[in-house]
């Protein structure tokens, strides 16, 4: 029993590790439509099962058309898996049309989702979500607000076990709580003000309303919140407080859309505004297995080590897992050129297979500079690098930012491979050894008992191995990077040594898969 639930979770994260982010949000919220045509079919949900159906398939539609002309006229790349979701977000909050009028609305959130992608962005960068936008506006204009009648009781456990895995895959647990919290305290407060009954007004919060569809599916999309965990702390807050429809100013009450839109405003304010279009300079074979993509970029692009960024390559027939990608940035913000690290696999996906074809007349384009796996502030700190396969690089691009700027940081680099064949950037790794004094430790998991290379070792990496090669261990942060099983293997070795959980950082972007 007592080793149950870490197998459970361990299974789960398998099956979660197959499906990107993207494709999981858009199963999460085809589930939930059928739930509600079930619910309604069984009079549980007090709408029309057809209509049901019938709205979502006008918005799927409506927003497939808008985005093809839009990307048309603006000369950009489509991406059906954003429309899909941003169609299915829609049919969950708008109340199923039952008449003309209300056909004609969901046209309406249909083309203004769409159309915000294009013209609300700057630099190419849009700024709200677009269900959450196209609904205030309708309500702006055709005085047409939307219900959010997903959020119904009725609909809460289907809500909350995709909600749940959802969150799990992106790790956005923090954000997610954070807004809850903000939301409970801001109700309590408004309700104390006004002398209503706190319980009363919690169980209707927390029960009957969007709170959960808007924390889990809005809340949390990458494009629109912050880029660091510490700015979607706030973020979470800000849209929290502004939640309860108690707040208002003069006359304008608020709703779940306008809250987000709020908190959209301030995460466009403290996000990198990036979005390049790049071309292929250079392809060069770091492993049997895996490629260093070297791309030019027409900007110069600011961003620390070890930061990633989301990829979108437009090509032919996209499978399950859609035409993004989150990758690591390889490369050091000292080189002119940008580095991507790319493991491939017998059966791979319709967008590495693209990705390994592409050449110098294809584009990608590149956005949402993102993450918290960067070096310390503190220059003094001892670090550990621990990584698996091509998860080293991040490292790559620490080390050679370290290396180009001079910096003589105490660092040492385990890393795991299966032979030496398949070590990627290690004349950057040697370099810093030569240079900067960096300690390289070299694990072989296929190899002979006695590697013939300089500083290699046979085996994984073991809590012996830590103790022996960082005897300061208690000293140093950790840094892993590498498949999910590698970095749970990792995390667990450094807990049964006392490393403190603030002592780990574990690299993360979603959609891994």
């Amino acid at each position: 029993m007592k080793g149950m639930y870490p197998s459970m979770l361990s299974a789960i994260d398998a099956l979660l590790d197959r499906v990107t982010m993207y494709r999981l949000l858009l199963y999460y919220l085809i589930g939930l439509l059928i739930a509600a045509v079930g619910l309604s079919i069984f009079g549980d949900l007090h709408y029309n099962p057809l209509l049901i159906a019938m709205s979502a398939l006008i918005l799927v539609t409506g927003c497939w058309i808008a985005n093809k002309v839009f990307a048309i006229v603006f000369d950009a790349p489509t991406n059906v898996e954003s429309t899909h979701i941003t169609a299915l977000i829609l049919a969950l909050i708008i109340t199923p049309a039952n008449s003309l009028n209300g056909v004609m609305f969901l046209l309406a959130a249909a083309g203004l989702a769409t159309a915000s992608k294009y013209i609300l962005a700057i630099k190419s960068k849009h700024i709200f979500n677009p269900a959450a936008i196209a609904v205030v506006l309708t309500a702006i204009g055709p005085k047409q607000t939307a219900s959010w009648w997903v959020g119904s009781a009725v609909m809460l456990p289907f809500v909350l076990i995709g909600g749940i895995l959802l969150v799990r895959k992106i790790q956005r647990g923090r954000t997610v709580i954070t807004f809850f919290i903000s939301v409970i305290l801001a109700t309590c407060f408004y309700t104390l003000l006004a002398k209503g009954n706190i319980v009363t007004n919690l169980d209707k919060t927390l029960l009957s309303s969007a709170v959960c569809f808007l924390a889990f599916v809005m809340l949390t999309e990458p494009l629109t919140s912050p880029p660091t965990k510490a700015k979607r702390t706030w973020y979470a807050v800000l849209i929290g407080a502004l939640f309860p429809p108690q707040v208002h100013i003069l006359s304008v009450y608020s709703s779940p859309e306008l809250a987000l839109i709020i908190g959209n405003i301030y995460a466009y304010v403290v996000s990198p505004k990036a979005k390049l279009f790049l071309r292929l300079k250079q392809k060069i074979r770091l492993t049997p297995d895996s490629v260093d993509f070297v791309y030019t970029p027409d900007r110069q692009l600011s961003y620390r080590p070890g930061q990633y960024m989301e990829w979108t390559l437009a090509h032919n027939g996209v499978d399950s897992r859609g035409n993004r990608r989150y990758f690591t940035l390889a490369s050091s913000p000292t080189e002119a050129d940008i580095h991507l690290g790319v493991k491939f696999y017998e059966k791979g996906s319709s967008y590495k297979r693209a990705l390994l074809t592409m050449d110098n007349q294809t584009t990608i384009v590149a956005s949402q500079i993102a993450g918290d796996f960067v070096l310390p502030n503190d220059p003094n700190q001892k670090i550990v690098f621990i990584a698996g396969g091509i998860g080293v690089t991040p490292f790559r691009s620490m080390i050679k930012y370290l290396i180009d700027t001079n910096q003589k940081r105490i660092v040492t680099l385990l890393y795991s491979a299966k032979t030496q064949q398949d070590l990627a950037y290690r004349q950057i790794f040697e370099e810093a050894r030569q240079k900067l004094g960096i300690k390289t430790i070299y694990n072989l998991t296929d190899s002979a008992p006695n590697p013939s290379g300089l500083y290699e070792k046979p085996g994984i990496i073991t809590a012996e191995l830590i103790k022996t090669e960082v005897p300061d261990y208690q000293e140093r942060v950790f840094y892993i990077s590498g498949t999910h099983a590698m970095v749970v293997a990792m995390r667990t070795i450094l807990q049964s040594l006392g490393v403190a959980h603030h002592n780990i950082k574990e690299d993360f972007f979603p959609g891994y898969a």
